[in-house]
């Protein structure tokens, strides 16, 4: 199958010093790109920038400038062809606690300041650039993004409102970017994950019994997904020229229960 080419070309992946960043950002090289690490963790994007051949730039993804730099950066290594989003944040927290106490507006705002409007302010810069791009072929196909929602999106639990309806914004505006950049030859997709083992779990005995009891909820397998498992769809998703304006769960087929 005729894939899109990421050879001699870079890529951007948000929070791609852990967890299912950084194994997308392993991926992506792995095909050839020159991929910047844009994360706020130093020390872990450095360490995963200098091993694939990549560059780290310390990034908060609400932040204009940010967000320019790590552009400009992409742009210095190669052709900015593909933008993978996955930094983002949780908070859980229930509406109104078990003290009448309305939840602080400012978590909920924070959440969707980073899951959300983040995730747009990088996809809007990345997109003008790639737009600039060449064309790889007669489709006039110039780059590709993905973003990561959650299923939470969709299966919101108890405490996740802020989450939710964050993920629950970037669900929503797949289609319509993608129609927007159409015109550009910039395809637009969304991942949404299910329970996926990354560091947010932790480590040790006690963590290890915790995922393997969440892993029981999972329909099939009943485990946990890997970040690599999940990071293979992204890829698939940035080089598969016909998918576009999609949103695919990675879960194993749960629905996850009220709490």
């Amino acid at each position: 199958m005729d894939r899109f080419p990421l050879e001699g070309a870079s890529a951007i992946v948000t929070g791609g010093a852990s967890g299912i960043g950084e194994a997308c950002a392993r991926q992506l090289a792995a095909l050839g790109a020159r991929v910047v690490v844009a994360d706020l963790q130093e020390e872990k994007g450095q360490a995963v920038a200098s091993d694939i051949g990549g560059l780290y730039v310390k990034c908060d993804v609400s932040s204009e400038e940010d967000g320019q730099t790590a552009v400009a950066a992409a742009t210095e290594m190669g052709p900015l062809r593909a933008l993978v989003n996955s930094a983002g944040i949780g908070w859980a927290n229930r509406t109104v606690d078990r003290n009448n106490d309305p939840m602080p507006q400012e978590q909920f705002d924070f959440v969707i300041k980073v899951n959300l409007l983040g995730s747009f302010n990088m996809l809007r810069l990345a997109a003008a650039q790639i737009a600039k791009n060449d064309p790889v072929d007669a489709d006039g196909q110039r780059g590709a993004i993905v973003n990561l929602a959650s299923v939470a999106a969709f299966d919101g639990q108890i405490g996740q409102a802020a989450y939710s309806a964050s993920k629950g914004g970037v669900v929503g505006m797949t289609l319509p970017i993608a129609r927007d950049l159409a015109a550009a030859g910039v395809r637009v997709n969304t991942v949404a994950p299910g329970l996926i083992e990354t560091p947010i779990y932790g480590e040790g005995e006690a963590s290890d019994q915790f995922k393997e009891n969440l892993g029981k909820n999972v329909l099939f397998p009943k485990r946990l997904g890997t970040a690599d498992e999940l990071a293979s769809m992204v890829v698939e998703l940035v080089t598969n020229k016909y998918m576009n304006g999609e949103v695919i769960r990675v879960d194993g087929g749960i629905r996850m229960p009220p709490k």
